[in-house]
């Protein structure tokens, strides 16, 4: 059942993405070469605690981790450990915050010292992939808009959209409906209301579309081991079109 929120219940729900975005750019602020995703990891969750709020994905489903920290070929899910983050790696943070009864829930990929030009690129067509679906996040149009705005603009550009995950509703529960694939056809799927809180997240990768869950049963690779980028927002739809939540 999709979760149609009040003004009320978009007011309390605010906060919490909010913190959730102040916890991502601070992510961005401290990783460095020579830094563990453990280190990070730990720094994020003392900070949002410092918030007042609770990391949403500490303990959800098992994952051991308050932030999923995703290096080069991992899509999604990295667990939060030993691994060190070296010049020109690039790190999808993908994290989230309990607040009040809400979840705000969002991801950035960050170029760690000197990146190359082709992982630029890759970041950059994610990043933009994405305004290109809050555009379509707009009350009337369907799910698949989003998914099939996401999906154009990448494949032009030479690159795949993972289909084994997709972007979802978000409010009380951390995954709620409407899924939100990053693919899809125009004009299907459901219909965008006033008061949904969606989270679009479009994760693409440099080569082909197929993911490997590795045996941890968390850490999601690329099947052919290149690069893959995720950014994502939580965004509300509303009569005067979408609002972004998780901007610091």
């Amino acid at each position: 059942m999709i979760s149609i929120k009040n003004s009320r219940e978009l007011t309390a729900m605010r906060d919490a993405c909010r913190i959730s975005a102040e916890a991502l750019q601070y992510a961005g602020e401290i990783a460095k070469a020579g830094m563990t995703t453990g280190e990070i990891d730990d720094l994020i969750r003392r900070y949002i605690e410092k918030q007042g709020a609770k990391p949403s994905f500490l303990g959800y489903g098992g994952f051991p981790g308050s932030a999923c920290l995703s290096i080069n070929e991992t899509v999604i899910h990295g667990i939060p450990g030993k691994r060190v983050l070296k010049d020109g790696d690039i790190l999808s943070v993908d994290v989230g915050a309990f607040y009040n009864g809400y979840h705000g829930d969002n991801a950035y990929t960050f170029p760690i010292g000197n990146v190359s030009d082709e992982a630029m690129r890759l970041l950059s067509a994610t990043r933009e992939s994405l305004e290109k679906a809050i555009e379509q996040a707009v009350a009337g149009n369907r799910v698949g808009d989003i998914g099939a705005a996401v999906s154009a603009y990448v494949e032009e550009r030479g690159y795949s959209v993972v289909r084994q995950f997709v972007g979802h509703g978000v409010g009380t529960n951390l995954h709620e409906d409407p899924s939100v694939p990053n693919f899809g056809t125009a004009g299907r799927g459901p219909r965008l209301l006033p008061g949904m809180t969606i989270a679009i997240e479009p994760m693409v990768n440099q080569g082909v579309s197929e993911v490997e869950i590795l045996p941890d049963g968390w850490t999601t690779v690329t099947k052919d081991r290149k690069l893959s980028a995720h950014f994502e927002h939580t965004v509300a739809i509303t009569t005067d079109g979408p609002v972004i939540l998780t901007l610091p």
